[in-house]
């Protein structure tokens, strides 16, 4: 909510200057989030006078202007205006003033050969307006050497408050101010809101056809004349971001801000017939002032005349009845409709209005017929013309009740001790109706405050009021107990694997769960129980099978745009159905190009490697252990068949990995290879509690190891890891590490069989061993190798 110092102070009467009005709003609960001071951003531009232009000697279109800034000599400045002339007074920057539109401070320059000692500026160099075609004049009468914000008025600070969402009273600036006149600051101003005397009968009347609009008036004002509005009311709607139309629609907009009474005017030689709150037809269509056309169902309330709707009750007005310039005749509209209704329109349409913020936060039922003839008085003041008597349709609804207040519960709800006669006193300036009862108080709220409905809300008014600031502060109570950590471990392991990949290069990225049917199909899922039955979008229909058809999404859109080196991961859900219990959260990266460019390395095409240490990488964070599981085949169709893997721990898949299938990347459109992997955090199991933080000691052997290298012939379908776990297991004891460092497949090995090398390391700890305890050793890892696979030794 914006309003400026000077809406402010019209119906508060207070001296108090900006910032202690900022400070009493925040402390009575209306929470200031800025202060915008246009004359401060200003402060360092003056008023000058251009004494002469000239043409620049070297330039057709650039002007050399002396300028006098009042305070010495005059300064040379070349200027591209077109309306650079002599004798008009002008907005100075001098060197060293920062530039709102740049950000950057000017500096003396050379243009065309000749120096520049300064500028003249334009409405958008200082954030004023989108104005650059010509410098900014300002009125004869300006002193040269004075602030330009005084000669612009620019003194007129913009308070911009956060309004909570039962607060619908303080998006007016006069609840605002009869909330401040309550804490004591200033005296509120009540205003004129006497009837204006009808002369003639309205030829418009007024019908209520829906329970969504209980009380429906209006009038005719003929004869008027429009216009601009006057100054003082375009600065303030500028001031707070509304752009002046007309005197007509501004008066609307001026009394939606300052009374919070959302009205409407219509052109009443474009109404047919009579005016009626009723419900839309399905199917009818209404072009709106924001020029687009919306189609509308019962559920729609709208403003309609004979020949079909005219507005959408408490969103929009209509376009085809609108006022212009042209406008004589002028209906003001004045209805109340339910705050449901009206957001459930909003939200339907999609439509955000000033209207919709007040109807649904609660517009003040009893104040229907006095925004009428508030709004009458402005037009006849601004337009002239001839009122016609009110009409009204229908009745506010019963809005009057009584609370039973103690007032010991401001101190055991507030903390703070405020007596009971101040309590009456201040619920009272807030426009309370309150009978002292003895021990209780009987409070009835006004019309305007609809939020108030128990005793703990008049606690909230007392202790606002009376000052937040007051309520002392107090230490919570320390437990002996250590408190219990915030994140679960779950949670715990999410973040390490986050910092994880994040370190390892990826970028991360957040997309949405759902994804198209043929995209789902191609990761396991596009079946009925995955399907989405209200989509937000047509290509958004299914719950995703997996998390990699999302982060393929952004790789396709990021090589589309020519960045084709890619490292992104996510860690989100997949679904095995739409059932809360079928969502599982995987930790999902891939790669996509060679990488960046470096003298010191060079790149590569991602392969199913890269994938397994991405993998291993995040499983071993998560875990916070060295990850020796077996990797077997049978990673999912998605990846291709010959490179790529699984990791399990007895039955259940802890990770898949490896190079994605064509199919997959051809149904992208992205060129390959794409590294990826899945990691399944669900499924990892919870790290063991370590007995003790301290890191075991380093005890090398003081004994000689011993390398010893076996080339085995296996079938082509035996995995090296086979191989490996065969050999390791003869002594765990004295095998400290097994590796492969050779794969063969050709000339002198049998068709359908491979030969494979693993390199053995045997470290002793106690006792350098003899030949012949390494041979036997040899022989036994040649004897399981070929127990466990079939191998024969290669000779």
């Amino acid at each position: 909510m914006k309003f400026t110092l000077s809406w402010l102070k019209a119906p508060l009467d207070t001296d108090a200057d900006v910032d202690t009005i900022a400070e009493k709003l925040t402390s009575i609960g209306l929470e200031v989030e800025s202060v915008e001071d246009a004359g401060a951003r200003l402060k360092d531009f003056t008023v000058a006078e251009i004494i002469t232009a000239e043409k620049h000697p070297n330039a057709d279109k650039l002007r050399l202007c002396m300028v006098n800034a009042g305070d010495g000599a005059p300064l040379q400045i070349v200027c591209g205006a077109p309306n650079a002339r002599a004798g008009i007074k002008v907005v100075l920057a001098k060197p060293g003033t920062v530039i709102p539109v740049t950000g950057e401070a000017l500096k003396i320059g050379t243009i065309r050969g000749v120096e520049s000692r300064g500028m003249m500026c334009s409405a958008r160099e200082l954030l004023l307006g989108d104005d650059h075609e010509g410098i900014i004049e300002l009125p004869a009468d300006a002193k040269v050497g004075d602030k330009a914000a005084v000669a612009l008025g620019l003194t007129d600070p913009v308070i911009d408050i956060s309004l909570t969402p039962n607060r619908g009273d303080c998006t007016a600036v006069y609840g605002i101010a009869r909330d401040l006149a309550a804490s004591g600051l200033g005296r509120l101003r009540q205003g004129d809101l006497s009837p204006v005397p009808g002369k003639f009968a309205s030829p418009i009347k007024t019908h209520v056809e829906t329970e969504h609009a209980p009380v429906f008036a209006g009038r005719l004002i003929r004869g008027v004349k429009n216009g601009p509005s006057p100054m003082w009311l375009r600065d303030w709607l500028k001031a707070v971001g509304l752009r002046p139309i007309s005197a007509l629609v501004d008066v609307t907009n001026f009394i939606s801000l300052d009374r919070g009474r959302p009205l409407h005017v219509y052109d009443a030689a474009k109404v047919r017939g009579d005016l009626r709150a009723r419900l839309a037809k399905d199917g009818e269509t209404l072009r709106a002032l924001d020029g687009k056309t919306y189609t509308l169902d019962p559920t729609v309330v709208v403003i309609a005349d004979d020949a079909g709707a005219q507005g959408i009750g408490g969103v929009m007005g209509g376009e085809d009845t609108s006022c212009t310039d042209a406008t004589t005749d002028v209906f003001v509209e004045s209805a109340l409709f339910d705050p449901i209704s009206v957001a459930r329109t909003g939200r339907k349409l999609g439509i955000v209005s000033d209207a919709r913020y007040r109807f649904e936060r609660g517009v003040d039922p009893e104040f229907v017929l006095p925004g009428v003839e508030l709004a009458t008085k402005m037009i006849l003041n601004f337009c002239g013309g001839e009122p016609s008597e009110l009409v009204v349709a229908g009745a506010p609804p019963a809005w009057k009740r009584t609370i039973d207040f103690d007032p010991q519960h401001v101190l055991r709800l507030g903390g703070i001790d405020v007596p009971k006669d101040e309590q009456i006193a201040i619920l009272k300036r807030l426009g309370f109706t309150v009978e002292d009862a003895g021990a209780m108080l009987k409070v009835s709220p006004p019309s305007w405050r609809s939020d108030i409905a128990i005793s703990a809300d008049l606690v909230e008014e007392v202790v606002r009021i009376y000052g937040l600031n007051k309520v002392a502060s107090a230490p919570m109570e320390r437990m002996h107990a250590v408190a219990k950590p915030v994140l679960t471990p779950a949670q715990r392991r999410v973040r390490t694997v986050r910092r994880e990949l994040a370190s390892r290069g990826f970028n991360e990225t957040i997309t949405f769960s759902f994804i198209s049917r043929e995209q789902a199909k191609l990761f396991g899922g596009g079946d009925d129980a995955r399907q989405v039955d209200n989509p937000i979008a047509a290509d958004l229909d299914a719950l995703r099978p997996s998390v990699l058809p999302s982060l393929l999404t952004a790789a396709q859109r990021n090589a589309a745009r020519g960045f084709n080196d890619l490292m992104l991961f996510e860690i989100g859900a997949q679904f095995l159905s739409g059932m809360p219990e079928a969502q599982t959260t995987v930790a999902a990266g891939l790669r996509l190009g060679e990488g960046a460019k470096d003298w010191m390395k060079s790149g590569h095409l991602p392969d199913v490697f890269d994938a397994k240490a991405d993998m291993l990488a995040v499983l071993e964070t998560a875990m916070g252990a060295k990850m020796t599981a077996p990797i077997k085949a049978g990673a999912p169709a998605w990846y291709h068949p010959g490179r790529s893997g699984t990791l399990a721990l007895g039955p259940k898949v802890l990770a898949a990995f490896g190079e994605l299938h064509p199919k997959i990347l051809a149904a992208f459109d992205l060129k390959g290879p794409i590294a990826a992997f899945e990691v399944f955090m669900d499924a990892i199991p919870e790290p063991k509690a370590a007995k003790s933080k301290a890191r075991p000691t380093f005890a090398p052997s003081s004994f000689q190891a011993v390398e010893r290298d076996f080339a085995f012939v296996v079938e082509t379908t035996v995995t090296a890891d086979e191989v490996l776990r065969a050999a390791k297991a003869v002594d765990r004891n004295l095998i400290e590490t097994t590796a492969v460092f050779d794969v063969y497949e050709g000339k002198g090995v049998p068709a359908g069989k491979k030969s494979l090398a693993i390199s053995v390391r045997i470290q002793p700890r106690d006792k350098t061993l003899t030949d012949q305890e390494i041979d036997a050793l040899a022989a036994k890892i040649v004897a399981a190798v070929a127990k466990a696979t079939g191998a024969v030794l290669r000779t």
